[in-house]
């Protein structure tokens, strides 16, 4: 009987379990089982086919002689447990799960809003993350029409700059009465009751820039503006539904305040007083226009007193104004820009006396002088800019570029829309 059978037999065998893999100490038993078989010739033994698919420091079973072969005197079989192979998938998962939080986080940081919010779906490792309030610091939300439950979800999140101005809010549904980190907001122009708006306004302590223009208020939005000591900036361009008391309690306790719109309200003559009463000393970019006859000259001087550090001022649609203003206005030493657009009681001709302003350089006058006088006007003031801004840019956040991602100069990161 030929030995050679058996090691025939045992190439059939490592074909069968491609990918076996021996261990060490079975490559010292085969040198033990080699010497046992001496005189055999060497061509017929598979060792560098088991090398090659079996890595070291993996261990396997070996089997010498099997009961069934018992009969059979001499022949002796070599077995060999195949381990199982991993998928890439097992292995990629297992990747991420040994990754630590501070890493992912980073790695997530790098995500657009829409990747984030798909692998917060992942599993509910990837959800906490996702929802981390290190990732939410800055949200832009400009092209969604509507916000619900969506809008409580992202302030919840700790977000401290959020833009999403021309929305319709609904119903935040917020599922605590906790407080909102949020700094900078815009909600220029958004559809919402007061009550949802309370809601938001009432959770908010730490604004330092808001922006509610067109937006109807409430009493108690006013209230509850005043109860955050360092806002600095404020556009309530065009808001109305509230009255002249509150306001004026809420400009005294803002007393960080230096950039104000408050221009175009519905306001009577009683809540301009309210405005000019209670300014805060700081002021420094100022609003004022559209208010007809409810701002009249003792009005300026009030304000001039409480503000002289104001460098932007508008007055814009004051009838009441005349030419006897500039005396008041030259109390501001620091003032560069000045609206007097539609100020039909102050004569063209009078302009020139602007010239002794030392700080001015730029004057919006339309509709108050007629394109035909502008070039002698100019060559009257030659360190003027005259009619260069047609809407003003005090306290308004964003700029007339809607795809610039900013608010009053701050990037947002995550964005909506690329």
């Amino acid at each position: 009987m030929s030995h050679k059978r058996p090691l025939q037999e045992l190439s059939l065998l490592s074909d069968k379990f491609e990918g076996s893999m021996l261990s060490d100490s079975h490559q010292r038993n085969k040198q033990k089982s080699r010497e046992c078989l001496g005189g055999l010739d060497n061509e017929n033994t598979p060792t560098e086919l088991i090398q090659e698919w079996s890595p070291p420091h993996k261990h396997s079973r070996v089997v010498i002689k099997g009961k069934e072969n018992q009969g059979n005197k001499g022949r002796r079989f070599v077995l060999a447990r195949r381990s199982r192979k991993s998928t890439q998938f097992t292995v990629a998962v297992s990747c991420w799960d040994s990754l630590p939080d501070e890493l992912l986080l980073h790695i997530l940081s790098c995500l657009p809003l829409r990747d984030l919010l798909r692998m917060s779906r992942v599993c509910k490792r990837w959800h906490r993350l996702a929802f981390d309030e290190t990732l939410w610091q800055s949200v832009d939300l400009v092209g969604i029409t509507q916000l619900d439950c969506a809008l409580g979800q992202v302030l919840t999140a700790g977000v401290k700059r959020l833009r999403c101005p021309h929305t319709f809010l609904g119903e935040p549904h917020f599922t605590n009465k906790g407080r909102l980190h949020v700094q900078h907001m815009d909600l220029s122009s958004c559809t919402a009751s007061p009550s949802v708006l309370l809601d938001i306004m009432s959770r908010c302590r730490q604004l330092n820039h808001l922006s509610l223009e067109g937006m109807e208020l409430s009493d108690g939005i006013i209230q509850s503006l005043a109860e955050n000591p360092n806002l600095e900036e404020l556009n309530l361009c065009g808001c109305s539904g509230f009255s002249a008391d509150v306001l004026g309690d809420m400009l005294q306790s803002c007393s960080q305040l230096e950039n104000l719109n408050i221009s175009w309200c519905d306001f009577s003559p009683d809540h301009v007083k309210a405005v000019v009463d209670n300014l805060a000393c700081k002021m420094v970019h100022l609003n004022l226009s559209g208010y007809r006859q409810n701002l009249t000259m003792e009005d300026l001087k009030t304000l001039v007193e409480r503000c002289p550090n104001l460098q932007v001022l508008d007055v814009s649609d004051s009838v009441l104004l005349t030419t006897d203003c500039f005396t008041v206005l030259l109390e501001l030493k620091e003032l560069v820009n000045l609206g007097l657009s539609r100020c039909y009681l102050i004569h063209p001709a009078s302009l020139a006396d602007l010239e002794t302003f030392p700080s001015l350089r730029t004057l919006q006058v339309y509709g108050l002088v007629q394109d035909s006088y502008l070039p002698s006007l100019k060559k009257g003031l030659p360190r003027v800019s005259i009619n260069s801004e047609p809407f003003s840019r005090v306290a308004r956040p964003t700029p007339v570029d809607l795809r610039e991602h900013r608010m009053w100069n701050m990037r947002c990161r995550l964005k909506y829309r690329l």
